[in-house]
């Protein structure tokens, strides 16, 4: 049967084979029929020009002529005179224009999701012959899509767009995509995506949704399939929505190969997952169907080989093992050892050459956010004094409550710090200047320590204007030592940082401050890697995403397999391997 014919067919092409190929020109022509407010711009500007004119006083004579003459004769200019406004004149005019008014008035439905009023004001700009742009569109098509009730007028807009010439974009298309989803129409939506190709337009992830999820919630798992592909194809990872979404898809249509491709993204995407995607997790193991799945006896080299080709944690050659999964909600010991089946959990290698390359990346950053060249002078300062076995985010630990410094807090944990330490030195103190010289840095007690911490030369302050997490986060990678704060490093500057081997990074540096006994604990990095694990028995171990909370123990899914007798068991009792 062929495919339905679509608006999308019949009417894109055409309506975007011419235009706008002329951008909007700064300048505003105007003859007699020109409002008079424009008239007076115009005069006020040859005004300015005449009067810092430098020329003779015959040219101003002149030009003061031309002047007069000009202002008399503006309302019967036969032909248009462009007059140069500044910018914020032009947004001014702008704003007051019934497409600025417009434009104000939806932004206002946007922010409070007022689908019924900005439908009230399109009816009202299409009556009044109001000219609507690219932005008008897009916060109108945005709404309905988020609305049962917008999802037929979206429709009619989108195509009253496309009818008007107005060039869509990225935002455009997502929100007709999201409309086509949400009446039950995936594959519309995944036309649409594959039309934004077709003019030039970079897809992001958030443009893939409204088909991949619509066509797992349809159940059809090879169209989820193709939508899958085509964001690859793109370059753009999916994150653990998506493949949490791919993932029960796979469940459902009993696709064991996909299930385990999708636990093998998610290990290296997301690491820890969340409550949503444990559960999917745990219920394909509790199937009938993955009882089923696996090899009985597998080759031990090759199954070697693959862990220590990927550092520990994985091997990537699929199910091992047969029969039921004993499935579990369980916790991991302090060393590494599940409480469900006792296997050890292993701590995954990182490469040294990613840990170089990530203190560069670091660097560079800083040097563009730090100003004054401060950061330049640091990294000389740590080459001088450096390397340490561990450094402290002084403002973090010092401030136990949020708002009041301690000094006495901040000594005793690096005094810890110290002990845990190989060599036994102090660890580098990183603080901003004015904890340093103001407040209770004051005081008689706290002045000796800091002068004292300035002699071993491990206190480096800050200066003003900038941020210290640049300073002990790029200490701490380029020492390759301990981390010691509480920051769990989420914000915005560390967003900037886009690397999947800061997590990993973290995890294995980290050390935090526990208070929950009245006195700090320090807590070190675990000696496992909290990230899902497939073993060389064939188990696997998912770990939840957790809270702030220190105290409170992180959800591990342990699922095993009874093995009486494999090959397996034979090469364990005979291997010295890390990774069993």
């Amino acid at each position: 049967m062929p495919p339905r014919p679509t608006f999308l067919t019949t009417r894109l092409t055409p309506l975007f084979s011419s235009l706008f190929s002329h951008s909007q020109s700064p300048y505003f022509s105007f003859n007699s029929n020109t409002p008079f407010f424009f008239r007076r711009n115009a005069t006020r500007t040859l005004t300015t020009i005449a009067s810092s004119s430098s020329t003779s006083s015959s040219s101003r004579r002149t030009f003061s002529r031309y002047r007069k003459s000009q202002s008399h004769h503006l309302s019967t200019l036969a032909e248009p005179t462009a007059v140069k406004l500044s910018t914020k004149a032009r947004r001014r005019i702008a704003r007051g224009s019934p497409e600025g008014i417009l434009k104000h008035k939806l932004d206002e439905c946007s922010k409070t999701g007022n689908l019924v009023e900005a439908l009230r004001l399109y009816d009202a700009a299409r009556n009044d012959g109001v000219s609507m742009n690219l932005d008008h569109y897009n916060k109108l098509l945005y709404l309905c899509s988020a609305s049962e009730l917008g999802l037929k007028r979206g429709m009619e807009i989108f195509q009253q767009m496309l009818i008007d010439r107005v060039l869509p974009n990225e935002a455009t298309f997502t929100n007709a995509a999201r409309l086509a989803a949400a009446k039950n129409d995936p594959d519309m939506a995944f036309e649409l995506l594959k039309r934004m190709k077709d003019f030039a337009i970079a897809p992001k992830l958030r443009s893939y949704g409204p088909a991949l999820y619509g066509f797992c919630k349809k159940g059809d798992a090879n169209k989820a399939y193709e939508v899958d592909a085509n964001m690859i194809d793109s370059g753009i990872a999916a994150e653990e929505s998506e493949l949490s979404a791919l993932l029960e898809v796979s469940v459902s249509s009993n696709r064991e190969d996909k299930v385990y491709e999708m636990l093998q993204r998610l290990r290296t995407t997301v690491r820890q997952v969340s409550e949503s995607t444990f559960d999917v997790i745990e219920s394909w193991f509790n199937k009938e169907f993955a009882s089923k799945i696996g090899e009985k006896n597998w080759d031990v080299n090759r199954i070697r080989e693959g862990i220590e080709r990927g550092g520990g944690g994985w091997h990537g050659q699929g199910w091992l093992g047969s029969g039921q999964w004993k499935v579990a909600k369980t916790h991991v010991n302090q060393d590494g050892h599940c409480l469900s089946c006792g296997e050890k959990l292993v701590s995954i290698d990182i490469d040294p050459k990613e840990t170089e390359d990530f203190a560069d990346s670091l660097s560079i950053l800083a040097c563009k956010k730090d100003p004054k060249l401060s950061f330049i002078h640091f990294k000389k300062w740590l080459k001088r004094y450096g390397p340490f076995d561990a450094v402290v985010d002084g403002a973090n630990i010092g401030l136990a409550d949020g708002q009041h410094f301690s000094f006495a807090r901040l000594r005793f944990v690096v005094e810890e710090l110290r002990q845990m330490s190989p060599t036994k030195r102090l660890p580098l103190i990183i603080l901003h200047v004015n904890r340093v010289n103001c407040g209770p840095a004051l005081s008689p007690n706290n002045r000796r320590l800091i002068e004292s911490w300035k002699k071993n030369g491990v206190l480096y302050a800050t200066p003003q204007g900038s941020n210290d997490d640049w300073y002990w986060l790029y200490a701490a990678v380029r020492c390759k030592c301990l981390l010691l704060t509480n920051d769990e490093m989420r914000d915005h500057l560390f967003q900037l940082l886009g690397s999947s081997f800061f997590p990993r990074w973290k995890e294995k540096h980290q050390v935090r401050v526990s208070t929950s006994t009245g006195k700090p604990v320090l807590i070190p990095p675990p000696c496992y890697s909290i990230v899902i694990q497939e073993s060389a028995n064939g188990n696997w171990h998912v770990p939840s995403v957790t809270g702030d909370d220190l105290d409170i123990p992180r959800k591990w899914l342990c699922a095993s397999r009874c093995r009486e007798k494999s090959l397996h068991n034979l090469w364990k009792s005979t291997s010295t391997t890390v990774y069993t």
